[in-house]
């Protein structure tokens, strides 16, 4: 019984699968997509509510030494797209990481995979949409178009504001003193309608970009397409602008000292930088409508991730060199701000009308990715028919499609952002742990090492992992006090779920270390999954709880559902 937890679908089965489907009437999708096509999906996903909201808040908590976490990141990812292409080069289905997973680590996994993917597509999905309203709205504002301020936030910002603002009102300050976020969430729970006593606070125009650009997705791919590249067109023509006109107005003091709060103050924002680059496993997701999957995804995931990387890095020593870092403490739209500080107000403005077009993007890439990982998983019997179903005009997954825009359409009027970012990014993080977990599994067959068109440079990890295990262990050890005191300590008080998760770290690593030396492993997987599995333990212990949580829920559903409907009993 356990072992059927863990049963695998073989390469071979899921091709022959595939060119089944594709041979029925309506089964197969349209193929459209190359290496320029899939590269600008990836800057689309990459280059969204990051670069324009919170990059921002994570100078502010780093200084510019948040440029370097996002070098190390994009690290984490570069090691990740490796094992990414190995998969995409191996297995070209639209079902992405989960698919990967079912092939390598077996069925439950790919299951609580695709569960959180769920999570860091819909969720992210949220965020954007809550970011393209805030600069949407500011956009109105420009034009002399005034909306609501109930209609443009959620419930609970809206009342925590409130409540803050209400003794700081009656203590004699006035409204216009208030932080621009204390004012604006005072406004809208004060001014909005009340139903049953409840005050109705939801952002509107999150809702209505969700609906438009859902209605784009299910018409078709090709029409996603060319949306998506002249949007990207645009937004890097402005991110140009943006460093191009910020450079000049630089202050090289305003980076002393680099690490303003130190190595925690960086740490602290990795949730919003690692939030930056979730989009680019979407490009994954297109397989089946790429002309040449298995040489175009791999070349499209490393493009997207040099391009990207530089422009963030760049951004943000300008930001942090024209505003000092604490200054952006709660700014919602700093590369605006940033232009304001510096009375450039038609460059803020032209910023923020092309905040609007970037977040569009990245809208329309993760709406893309998420209903055809459903398809895949429908097609394997792990979710209701009605998901695989190909609209026979459109060739799109129809009710998957419109089941993501309902998804995401009705959290957005209602969630708050930075609950959503933190949420979203340790599931990401999980899925790249997984992806990277898969290849190692994987290349143990000699026979499936034939089947890959793309191979990842081979580095023996046997000795390097476990010497710089013993190394990162020496270095976390404490200098001063002595070990009866400080293991003592180290599971006691506030900080004791952080370590114990941090302990757990180390035993995987470990764990790896072990297996490396007696399997002579490939470093760049080993590489990935380390870097994504610490990523993960600074995330916190609250969104490691909340995470749990979502995982357990998804068991549930597996055991309830999915176990007994999967093609593979």
């Amino acid at each position: 019984m356990w072992s059927s937890f863990f049963r695998k679908k073989s390469i071979d089965k899921i091709i022959s699968d595939q060119l089944e489907i594709e041979k029925l009437e309506g089964g197969q999708m349209h193929r459209n997509l190359g290496v320029r096509d899939l590269t600008f999906m990836g800057v689309a996903a990459i280059i969204g509510a990051s670069i324009f909201s919170a990059i921002g808040q994570a100078s502010a908590n780093g200084g510019p030494a948040v440029s370097m976490l996002f070098v190390f990141t994009a690290l984490a990812c570069m090691f990740t797209a490796f094992c990414y292409a190995r998969f995409a080069a191996t297995v070209p289905i639209s079902g992405s990481a989960y698919t990967y997973a079912y092939t390598s680590l077996g069925e439950i996994v790919a299951w609580i995979l695709g569960w959180n993917l769920l999570l860091e597509y819909a969720i992210s999905n949220v965020a954007v949409a809550i970011s393209w309203s805030k600069y949407f709205v500011d956009l109105m504002e420009g034009l002399g178009i005034h909306v609501p301020e109930f209609l443009t936030m959620d419930y609970l910002s809206a009342k925590r504001a409130f409540v803050e603002a209400e003794p700081m009102l009656q203590a004699g300050q006035t409204l216009q003193s208030l932080h621009v976020n204390l004012r604006e969430g005072y406004m809208a729970y004060q001014s909005a309608p009340t139903i049953f006593g409840w005050h109705f606070v939801a952002n509107l125009p999150a809702l209505l970009i969700t609906v438009a650009i859902t209605y784009l997705v299910y018409i078709g791919i090709k029409e996603s397409k060319n949306t998506n590249n002249v949007l990207v067109i645009l937004k890097l023509l402005v991110i140009a602008i943006v460093i191009g006109v910020g450079a000049f107005y630089v202050q090289v003091e305003n980076w002393t000292p680099f690490a303003p709060n130190g190595i925690s103050g960086v740490l602290k924002s990795v949730a919003a930088v690692c939030f930056a680059y979730i989009g680019f496993d979407s490009i994954s997701t297109t397989a089946e409508e790429c002309k040449n999957p298995q040489r175009d995804i791999p070349k499209a995931m490393m493009w997207a991730l040099i391009i990207c990387t530089t422009l963030y890095v760049l951004v943000t020593l300008v930001l942090t060199g024209i505003v000092p870092s604490h200054q952006l403490t709660g700014i919602e739209d700093p590369l605006a701000f940033m232009f304001m500080k510096v009375n450039l107000p038609g460059v803020a403005g032209v910023v923020a009308a092309s905040a609007v077009i970037a977040l569009t993007s990245a809208l329309l890439v993760y709406q893309l990715g998420q209903p055809r990982i459903w398809m895949t998983m429908s097609r394997d019997g792990l979710l209701p028919k009605a998901f695989a179903r190909i609209h026979p005009k459109y060739r799109t997954p129809s009710f998957s499609t419109i089941m993501t825009g309902v998804l995401v359409g009705v959290p957005a009027l209602f969630a708050n952002l930075e609950e959503v970012i933190n949420l979203s990014s340790i599931g990401t993080l999980f899925a790249f742990v997984l992806v990277c977990a898969g290849v190692l599994i994987l290349d143990l067959d000699p026979e499936n090492q034939k089947k890959s068109k793309f191979r990842i440079p081979y580095v023996n990890a046997s000795i390097w992992v476990g010497l710089a295990w013993v190394v990162a262990l020496y270095l976390s050890l404490p200098d001063s006090v002595s070990w009866s005191t400080w293991l003592g300590s180290y599971f006691e008080g506030e900080a004791k779920a952080d370590h114990w998760i941090m302990s757990g770290f180390f035993i995987i690593w470990l764990v790896l270390a072990f297996f490396s030396y007696t399997h002579r492993l490939s470093l760049i997987p080993i590489l990935g999954l380390l870097v994504n599995l610490y990523l993960m333990t600074q995330m916190g212990a609250t969104n490691w709880e909340r995470f749990a949580y979502w995982c357990l829920a998804g068991v549930v559903i597996y055991f309830g559902y999915s176990y007994r409907k999967s093609k593979l009993n």
